[in-house]
């Protein structure tokens, strides 16, 4: 029986959003529309694998060669919704980053009312790498309960537990302190299921107020201010996502102001960012 050889070079999709130019899905539309062009040929379907010898043209422009992988940090504030845009007209987060940010997608999502470290990225493949559970980077959050809660309440949490035929993988839950009606709680898990800290705490009685992610990994929130963006150096980028080294790191590329710039659409130890940036109030 015989088969058929896997073809050369990669989906054309993937390629589109390596250069940074739609994420996979957008670079798809983009195909169906007639917009893409190999090799002088406009095609219609994604199903096409290609290679550097291909000549890839969009929207009557030739395809710009993909760029480093990038990373950068973000203090989402309360209030913004994580998506490119939002159907009910509230405010997202791509309005609120710098204007001379080049287009970045972000890893996972923190809900409208959750705050603190979110990861962005320019590289598909490495928002598909972090979001992935089998990574088990520990996402760590500071939470405000309304409650008493007691070591016997978050017993569930720590060994794990099924809602709505959803099971949650056990969390580390810290009593930090309590303040009137309300407490303070530190929260590690290794999973980032839709809501999964609410749920949980909503399974077992307690009311969360505040939500603050303060780690992804070796990525740390520190002390950024809300609406602030650092980029991560690319050494460690590539330390933390096992990446090649280039013959020669390139720098940076700070906007004007020093900023990095708005977007359109390892080893152990925390990870330190570079190139600080706050939207321009």
């Amino acid at each position: 029986m015989s088969t058929k050889p896997t073809p050369e070079g990669d989906r054309i999709a993937k390629v589109i959003a390596r250069a940074g130019l739609a994420s996979r899905r957008e670079a798809e539309r983009m195909i169906e529309e007639g917009r893409v062009a190999v090799n002088g040929a406009v095609i219609d379907r994604a199903a096409l694998n290609v290679t550097d010898r291909d000549r890839i043209e969009v929207d009557g422009k030739p395809l710009d060669a993909p760029e480093a992988a990038r990373i950068w940090l973000y203090h989402k504030p309360a209030g913004l919704v994580t998506t490119t845009k939002d159907e009910q007209g509230r405010p997202t987060i791509f309005d609120d980053l710098p204007d001379d940010l080049p287009r970045v997608m972000s890893v996972g999502r923190l809900d409208l009312n959750s705050e603190g470290l979110l990861l962005l990225t320019n590289d598909g493949a490495v928002k598909r790498k972090l979001e992935l559970p089998s990574t088990g980077w520990l996402r760590r959050y500071r939470v405000r309960v309304n409650g008493r809660p007691t070591d016997a309440m978050l017993t569930p949490l720590r060994e794990g537990l099924t809602i709505d035929g959803q099971t949650f993988q056990p969390m580390t839950v810290a009593i930090d302190r309590q303040q009137g009606a309300n407490a303070w709680l530190t929260v590690s898990l290794r999973e980032g299921k839709n809501r999964e800290v609410r749920r949980a705490m909503a399974d077992i009685g307690l009311t969360v107020n505040r939500l603050i992610r303060l780690s992804y990994g070796p990525f740390q929130l520190g002390q950024m201010k809300p609406g602030e963006v650092q980029e991560v150096r690319g050494r460690i980028v590539r330390d933390q996502l096992g990446l090649p080294s280039p013959a020669q790191e390139t720098p940076a590329r700070p906007g004007p102001s020093g900023k990095a710039g708005k977007g359109k659409a390892g080893k152990p130890g925390p990870a330190k960012p570079r190139n600080v940036t706050r939207k321009r109030r």
